[in-house]
C-alpha cells in the first residue's frame, strides 16, 4: 500500500534530539527552540517569529492578542479545519463563513466585503494547499475596516504572495509543523508577529500568562503573573527535530515540488479529456507543494475513486466536511451569502499520496491507477 503521508526525516533529527537530551534541557524555549525561531525570522524576514505546541495553539493566541471576544464576528471560509474557527469560538465570538473561490478553494475575496458588519473584528484567510489567498485585497479591506488579518498558514510554509511568505502578510499568521506537513516535528506550530505592538504580550500569553520572557532576559528581578495565557511553548525535543527540518528546508521543498509536477504533468491529458480538474496557481502565487489534488464529477464518484485505489494499493484522502453543516457549526457560526462552491466543490476533492522523497514510481502507480479507473467507466 502506498500511504497517503510519511512523516519526513533528513537525516540530523535523532541527533539533534540526542544533544538536547544531553544538555538536559527538555522543557520549552531552549537552544533549539530559540534556533528555530530566528531561522524563520531571518529566512522569512518576520518581525518575531515564537514557536507554539500546534497551529491550533497559534491561532489560540492570535485570537487573544486581537482581543476577540464575546459579541465579536470574526470572518473566515468554511472550508477549513476546525481550529481555523475553534480559536474565536472560544474566546465567544461568532464565525461569518463566505464562499471559496472554485479554482483555489481559498475564501473568495470579493464576498468578504459584504459580510463585514460593526460586530467584525478580523479576517482569517486559510491559504489552502500552500496556494495563497488574494492578500492584496483582504489587507486593503482590513485597513479600510481597522481588522486584524490573522493568516491561518498551517498548510502555507514556504509559499509565497508576490514574492512574500506566507504568515508575514496579514498583522499575525500561523504555522503548522504536524507530521501531515511539509515540515513536521510530530506535533508543533508558530506564531508569527507582524506588528510589534503584538510581540510583548504575546510572549506573556505563551508563558501562562507571566512575564518569565522578562525576567529571563533580566528586565524584572522576579517574574509573575499579569496577563491570561496557557502553556503554549513546545518540548526542545520537538523543537530539536523541526530544526534539523528547516536546515533542509529547500531540499524539501524542491523534492516536493518534483512530485507535484510529475502529478501536474501525468494528469493534465486526463484533465483535457475533461475527466478531472487539477490545481490551479494563480500568476501571484509560489506554492509549496504541501498537497496535491484532483476533482471528480461530483461525490459519488470520488467515492468510487477511493475504494478503488485503495482496493488497488494507493491511499487516496478527502477533507473537509464544510464547518458550517457540522452540528457545532450551526451553533456557532453562520454563513453569509449563497454556498455555490463551499460544499459541491469540497464534495469533489480528493487528494493524493505526497511527501517528502515519495518515489517516481509510486506516483506513477498512481496516476495509471486514476487512468484505469476513468478508462473503464
Amino acid at each position: 500500500m502506498i500511504p497517503f503521508n510519511i512523516p519526513g526525516i533528513t537525516g540530523k533529527e535523532h541527533e539533534y534530539i540526542q544533544d538536547a537530551l544531553q544538555k538536559r534541557k527538555l522543557s520549552g524555549d531552549g537552544e533549539y527552540t530559540g534556533l528555530c525561531n530566528k531561522w524563520f525570522e531571518n529566512k522569512f524576514d518576520a518581525t518575531k517569529v515564537l514557536l507554539t505546541t500546534s497551529c491550533t495553539h497559534a491561532l489560540e493566541m492570535a485570537a487573544i492578542l486581537a482581543e476577540i471576544g464575546p459579541g465579536d464576528e470574526v470572518i473566515m471560509p468554511s472550508y477549513t479545519f476546525v481550529s481555523s474557527a475553534n480559536a474565536f469560538v472560544m474566546r465567544g465570538a461568532k464565525i461569518v463563513f463566505v464562499d471559496i473561490r472554485p479554482d483555489t478553494m481559498n475564501i473568495d475575496e470579493n464576498l468578504i466585503e459584504a459580510a463585514i458588519t460593526s460586530k467584525t473584528r478580523a479576517i482569517v484567510p486559510v491559504h489552502y494547499a500552500g496556494v495563497s489567498c488574494e492578500m492584496n485585497k483582504i489587507m486593503t479591506l482590513a485597513n479600510k475596516y481597522n481588522l486584524v488579518v490573522i493568516e491561518d498558514a498551517a498548510q502555507g510554509v514556504m509559499s509565497k504572495y508576490n514574492d512574500k511568505y506566507l504568515g508575514t502578510i496579514g498583522h499575525i499568521g500561523c504555522y503548522s509543523f504536524h507530521e501531515t506537513k511539509n515540515y513536521n516535528c510530530g506535533e508543533g506550530g508558530a506564531i508569527v508577529l507582524n506588528d510589534a505592538k503584538f510581540v510583548e504580550r504575546a510572549e506573556i500569553i505563551r508563558e501562562k500568562g507571566t512575564d518569565r520572557s522578562r525576567f529571563i532576559r533580566g528586565q524584572v528581578d522576579k517574574y509573575t503573573w499579569v496577563d491570561i495565557g496557557s502553556s503554549y511553548l513546545p518540548s526542545e525535543l520537538n523543537a530539536a527535530f523541526l530544526y534539523a527540518q528547516l536546515e533542509h528546508a529547500d531540499k524539501i521543498n524542491d523534492n516536493r515540488l518534483r512530485s507535484w509536477s510529475q502529478y501536474y504533468t501525468e494528469l493534465i491529458p486526463l484533465e483535457k479529456k475533461g475527466s478531472i480538474s487539477i490545481p490551479i496557481i494563480p500568476d501571484a502565487c509560489k506554492h509549496n507543494a504541501h498537497m496535491f489534488y484532483i476533482k471528480v464529477s461530483d461525490l459519488k464518484e470520488r467515492t468510487e475513486l477511493l475504494s478503488f485505489m485503495k482496493e488497488n494499493g494507493a491511499l487516496a484522502i478527502f477533507h473537509y466536511i464544510p464547518l458550517h453543516s457540522a452540528k457545532a457549526g450551526k451553533v456557532f457560526s453562520h454563513f453569509y451569502g449563497e454556498d455555490n462552491y463551499t460544499t459541491s466543490e469540497s464534495e469533489r476533492l480528493l487528494r493524493l499520496p505526497l511527501y517528502y522523497n515519495i518515489q517516481v514510481h509510486e506516483i506513477k502507480k498512481i496516476t495509471d491507477l486514476i487512468y484505469t479507473f476513468f478508462n473503464r467507466r
